[in-house]
């Protein structure tokens, strides 16, 4: 009778147990599994893997006559622009141009500390980025359009930037590759964003909540969502959203080739998909110019040499073969 008793209140235990777990499970292993939200965060690109004068980087090498030794323009850009820049500086300027502080390149150098502050080539992203060329540390910068705290900036301080559009590429929206969803129309995704749509199975999706991820306030990427948004405020999301199956943005080629994450798959809005094909033609709803960036007083004479460079044919096939549609 003893034992049968113990066998019993162990079968007992055991089923609180199971019951506990399958709970757990049901309410948020089974959710937050996929949910990918860190994918959609910004990733750091591999700076070394993009180095100029380096004969395993992976940037395009072209050949040119045009070989810039002095009054070398300072260049910065976005991450995303970190291989076409660098490819610039590979291509016109010489190699003792590029420095690094303690003579070499740091492995840890995720946004340019190692650079040496007499270097022709800096990477300080979008946000610091924006700062050095209105500020005149930079003499060329490459990114997308500024966001409206930028150009403030640069109007309080009576700078005058001049953008010259030198490649195309599309801004596109993301999630988990094993979310039945394939296509968005644009209001759709305004919709989630303000906050109207809030579970995926409104837009042909499962029965779970939609988890939409921003960036970092004046990062390109956050710039062309709130250029996407227009008049449209970006709302609150639901408290579950965690739980859910995030939705996120960037520009195509740095989720395609820099990043290159096999879990997430890119959206195609209102039928199209972001193909580069697409965007030369202009089908893809949301393409966007990237620039050159340079201020209008600065007369250093070789920053319209590298202008008029990068919109030439040699310049123009750099932008291409970089992964990026050019703007010719």
């Amino acid at each position: 009778m003893k034992v049968t008793k113990q066998i019993l209140a162990l079968v007992l235990v055991i089923g609180i147990f199971a019951a506990f777990n399958f709970c757990i499970y049901e309410l948020l292993t089974r959710r937050l599994s996929g949910n990918f939200s860190d994918t959609t965060q910004a990733k750091q690109i591999d700076v070394g893997a993009y180095l100029p004068f380096d004969e395993n980087s992976n940037i395009v090498k072209v050949e040119t006559d045009l070989h810039l030794t002095d009054d070398l323009p300072v260049l910065d850009g976005a991450a995303a622009l970190f291989p076409v820049y660098s490819a610039v500086v590979n291509a016109l300027y010489p190699a003792e141009s590029v420095t690094y502080e303690g003579g070499s390149f740091s492995d840890d150098n995720y946004y340019g500390e190692n650079f040496a502050p007499d270097s022709a080539m800096q990477y300080k992203n979008t946000v610091r980025g924006y700062k050095a060329i209105v500020d005149g540390e930079t003499d060329i910068l490459f990114c997308a359009a500024p966001s409206a705290e930028q150009t403030a900036y640069a109007e309080e301080l009576g700078v005058e930037l001049v953008y010259v559009p030198i490649g195309l590429e599309a801004f596109v929206f993301f999630i988990n590759s094993e979310n039945p969803v394939e296509n968005l129309s644009v209001d759709e995704v305004r919709a989630i964003y303000a906050g109207n749509i809030q579970n995926w199975r409104d837009i042909g999706g499962t029965d779970r909540v939609i988890n939409p991820v921003t960036r970092l306030s004046g990062s390109g990427s956050q710039s062309a969502m709130d250029a996407f948004m227009g008049e449209t405020p970006i709302g609150g999301k639901s408290l579950l959203a965690v739980t859910g199956g995030a939705i996120g943005f960037s520009f195509r080629y740095y989720l395609d080739d820099l990043v290159d994450n096999a879990n997430v798959k890119m959206l195609s809005l209102n039928g199209v998909y972001p193909s580069k094909e697409n965007i030369r033609n202009r089908t893809y709803p949301i393409v966007a110019q990237f620039y050159a960036i340079y201020r209008n007083d600065n007369d250093n004479p070789n920053i319209p040499v590298v202008i008029d460079w990068l919109l030439s044919q040699e310049g123009q096939t750099l932008i291409e073969e970089s992964g990026y549609t050019g703007i010719q």
